[in-house]
C-alpha cells in the first residue's frame, strides 16, 4: 500500500506551502531522535516525517506522488541530505536552535498600567517605572574592560554553537551544540568590565512611556518592542508586556463596549414619573425623564455614550437601569401618608389599621 504523506503530516491535500511547513516544523521537533533518546522507533518515524515533507513541499515531487508514481529517496538519505533538509525549514541553528549564542537576548518582562474607566474609555498616556537590565554603560555592552575587546572564538569562529555529525541507520544527522571554549557566546573575554562582571547589562530603574489606546479592557496587554532586559554582551532586547488594570468605578459598570449605570429612584419618583440627572464617562450630565409607573429594573439607552470601540470607529451606549430604593427610616407623615395609600388601595400592611 502507498504510503499517505498527507496523513503522516496531518494536513489535507490542498494545503499550501505554508501548512506543510508549520506540519513538519512542529512534528520534526516532536519526533527527532535527540529529544526521544529513550524510544528507538523515534528515528523511523522523524524519517517518515522528513520524507513527507520532502515530497510534498517540492511542488514537481509533489505532482509525480499525486499521479501515483514512484519516487527514490536515495540523495535525502546520503551524505548530508537530511540535513540541508532541516536547515531549509529551522535555518542554520538547526531544529533546536543554535545553542545559547542565538538565545541571549534579554528577558521579556510585564508591568501593570492602572487607569481610570475614562482613561480606558478615551485613551491616556501612561509613565510607566520599572527595573530592568540595560546597556552596561561603561563597556557599551561589550563586557570587556575598557580598552580592550572580545576576541573571535577560535573554535566556533563566533558561532556559539559547533555542529557535529553522527550516523544512524537512516544516514548522516547533524547536531548543533553549544561551543564549549567560548560558553555559546561566540567570543572571549580576556579582561571583563567590572561594573557588569563581563554580561554587557546592569540592572536597574528604568522608565517608559506608553499610549494606551481608547477602547482597552482589564487584563490587555500592550507589547513594548525591545524595551524589556538588555541580553548579555550587546544581544537584543526582550520586550515590555503592559498589562491594563482598571480601578472600579462608582457610577458605571462596564459590559463589553457599553456601560451600565444604576439610577437610584423613589418610590413616589418611580410611581409618579420624574426627571432626574444621568452622568457620562465625559463628565457631562444629560436630564432623562421617568414615566409614571417606572418598574424596578427598567432600562433606558443613550446611544453612543458608552466606551470607545478598540480598533474600530464609533462607541457602545450607556445603559440606564432603574434601581427603585425603599427607604428604611420613615418621619411619622410619611409613615401616615403611605397608610393611606395602603388602605386606598386595599393593600395589606404589617401595621394595624386604625379604625
Amino acid at each position: 500500500m502507498p504510503k499517505d504523506y498527507y496523513r503522516t503530516l496531518g494536513v489535507s491535500e490542498s494545503a499550501t506551502p505554508e501548512d506543510l511547513k508549520k506540519a513538519f516544523r512542529r512534528l520534526a521537533r516532536d519526533s527527532h531522535p535527540d529529544a526521544n533518546p529513550d524510544d528507538p522507533t523515534a528515528e523511523a518515524r522523524f524519517r517518515e516525517i522528513a520524507e513527507a515533507y520532502e515530497v510534498l513541499s517540492d511542488p514537481d515531487k509533489r505532482r509525480a506522488y499525486d499521479r501515483g508514481e514512484t519516487l527514490d529517496f536515495g540523495d535525502l538519505l546520503s551524505g548530508f541530505g537530511l540535513d540541508d533538509l532541516l536547515r531549509t525549514v529551522f535555518g542554520d541553528g538547526g531544529i533546536f536552535g543554535g545553542g545559547r549564542a542565538s538565545n541571549r537576548r534579554g528577558r521579556d518582562l510585564m508591568v501593570t498600567a492602572k487607569i481610570t474607566l475614562e482613561e480606558a474609555a478615551f485613551g491616556t498616556t501612561s509613565e510607566i517605572s520599572y527595573r530592568a537590565a540595560g546597556t552596561c554603560e561603561t563597556c557599551d555592552g561589550t563586557g570587556a574592560a575598557a580598552g580592550t575587546t572580545a576576541s573571535t572564538c577560535p573554535q566556533c569562529q563566533g558561532a556559539g554553537a559547533v555542529r557535529a555529525a553522527r550516523r544512524t541507520v537512516f544516514g548522516t544527522m547533524m547536531s548543533v551544540a553549544d561551543c564549549d571554549v567560548c560558553d555559546g557566546a561566540g567570543s572571549i573575554i580576556e579582561q571583563r568590565c567590572q561594573p557588569c562582571g563581563g554580561r554587557g547589562s546592569l540592572v536597574g530603574p528604568r522608565e517608559v512611556r506608553v499610549e494606551i489606546p481608547g477602547g482597552v479592557a482589564e487584563g490587555t496587554r500592550l507589547r513594548l518592542t525591545g524595551q524589556g532586559e538588555a541580553g548579555e554582551r550587546g544581544a537584543g532586547r526582550g520586550d515590555l508586556y503592559v498589562e491594563i488594570a482598571v480601578t472600579p468605578h462608582e457610577a458605571f459598570v462596564r459590559s463589553g463596549d457599553d456601560l451600565l449605570h444604576r439610577a437610584p429612584l423613589g418610590v413616589a419618583q418611580a410611581a409618579l414619573g420624574a426627571t432626574i440627572e444621568i452622568p457620562h464617562i465625559d463628565g457631562s450630565t444629560q436630564e432623562l425623564k421617568i414615566p409614571a409607573g417606572t418598574q424596578p429594573g427598567a432600562t433606558f439607552s443613550f446611544p453612543g455614550m458608552g466606551m470607545t470601540r478598540l480598533g474600530r470607529r464609533g462607541r457602545g451606549n450607556l445603559i440606564v437601569e432603574a434601581r427603585v430604593v425603599v427607604p428604611t427610616k420613615l418621619s411619622g407623615a410619611a409613615k401616615r401618608a403611605l397608610e393611606a395609600y395602603a388602605a386606598e388601595v386595599d393593600e395589606p400592611t404589617g401595621r394595624r389599621r386604625r379604625t
